[in-house]
């Protein structure tokens, strides 16, 4: 069964974010003191979370990666992945994490049947890592991605999002590490998600960073696999990894979107900048399957063209990403 929507995009991708609580206080993503975090009954419980799931791939949604927050600080994750993982229909499982606690986590995982992973690892510097994150260890990071491939992962994705004047003196050193590795390098521009005046001062183009990269290196396109998400993929010659870049500002990539997401609260959305959401709880307390997969239609039905961010502004009202599971 193929999914698609209003405008001929075909949808076979969920973002299903299980908690909004986070080990990590990153700048661009929440609050130094953190977020009120949601009370117990307002956090779906995995049973809701398998419903949707189940409804979600009986629609023709292929694949599911789990977000938060950070996943992995909710208890009973793995056996709530197992299950995820045995749904008939799914044919990709994956995970995005920060990392910290992957490398106690990782056998868990693999053994649990997580096909992917993505690590979100903005500085390969301790200082300006511990910066970014108000107080992470870039040791355990680092650790986890090794930890991932000794346990048979294939070396995790890497999402970086490059932010002026913070982290962009490191783009060079992140393309380095395709040449003798596999990892696939993500490089997202920076994303007014939370209130900044002048949010724009840490902006680059995905077309300055790839220049920064072809000044060193010659790339070369790659394809992109049926599962993929929004971004170009390069590699540079030789390499054993690749490079993607991900453009929500400088150039849309909606025409190409593949996805709905749904938060922890159960609220579900088209597009993560659109302030347009479905409370899927309804039809979970108690349980509805009909009229459950009908909203998740409609979400899809509804699902707008483009988001409307721009260099020069947006539109959307502001949220955390951890709240809604970037």
């Amino acid at each position: 069964m193929e999914l698609t929507d209003s405008h001929g995009r075909t949808i076979n991708y969920l973002r299903l974010s299980i908690t909004d609580r986070c080990n990590m206080r990153c700048f661009y993503c929440m609050p130094k003191e953190g977020i009120v975090n949601k009370g117990h009954d307002a956090v779906l419980s995995y049973e809701e979370l398998l419903l949707i799931a189940e409804s979600a791939i009986g629609l023709g949604i292929e694949k599911i990666r789990i977000t938060g927050g950070e996943p992995l600080v909710r208890s009973g994750v793995v056996r709530f992945l197992v299950q995820l993982g045995t749904i008939p229909g799914l044919r990709h499982l994956a995970l995005t994490t920060n990392g910290l606690l992957l490398a106690e986590m990782a056998d868990d995982l693999f053994k649990a049947g997580v096909q992917r992973l993505n690590v979100s690892l903005d500085s390969l510097k301790p200082q300006t890592f511990n910066e970014i994150t108000r107080g992470g260890d870039l040791h355990r990071v680092l650790a986890g991605l090794d930890a991932a491939e000794q346990v048979g992962f294939s070396p995790p994705k890497i999402n970086c999002v490059i932010m002026r004047g913070v982290n962009d003196n490191e783009i060079l050193d992140f393309a380095d590490m395709t040449l003798s590795h596999g990892n696939s390098i993500r490089f997202i521009e920076y994303m007014p998600a939370i209130k900044e005046e002048g949010w724009q001062r840490y902006c680059i183009s995905g077309a300055e960073i790839l220049e920064r990269i072809t000044s060193r290196y010659t790339l070369e396109p790659v394809d992109k696999g049926a599962f993929a998400g929004p971004s170009r993929d390069f590699r540079i010659t030789g390499a054993q990894g690749s490079i993607g870049i991900i453009t929500a500002v400088s150039g849309h990539f909606c025409s190409d979107c593949n996805r709905i997401r749904v938060t922890s609260t159960g609220q579900a959305k088209g597009c993560l900048f659109s302030d347009d959401k479905t409370d899927l709880v309804p039809c979970l307390r108690p349980p509805d399957r009909e009229k459950l997969a009908a909203l998740l239609r409609g979400i899809v039905s509804g699902k707008p063209e483009r988001h409307a961010i721009s260099a020069e502004g947006y539109a959307h009202k502001n949220f955390t990403m951890s709240q809604i599971g970037g």
